[in-house]
């Protein structure tokens, strides 16, 4: 059965504030996230497509299994840092 990445409740290590389009979003759980990289169009993750695919499958493992929610939380932060979002 596949879990629905978008729906999971698992939370992230850490959360995550993004100031995106004047308002501040908290990113707290691997849905959230996963949400947040994927409703971006892949134009706009293209410079960064190598954190992007690595957040992404973080994010996938993570929602299948809570123990990969460090490294889930980990590939985001290296995402978001070379995004310059946070």
């Amino acid at each position: 059965m596949m879990i629905d990445v978008s729906h999971s409740d698992t939370p992230l290590k850490a959360t995550f504030r993004i100031k995106l389009n004047g308002e501040t979003v908290a990113i707290k759980t691997i849905g959230d996230a996963y949400r947040f990289i994927t409703s971006l169009s892949t134009i706009e993750w293209m410079e960064f497509q190598s954190q992007h695919n690595d957040a992404k499958v973080a994010l996938e493992a993570a929602a299948e299994d809570a123990m990969m929610s460090v490294q889930a939380t980990n590939a985001l932060r290296v995402l978001f840092v070379r995004a310059k979002l946070l």
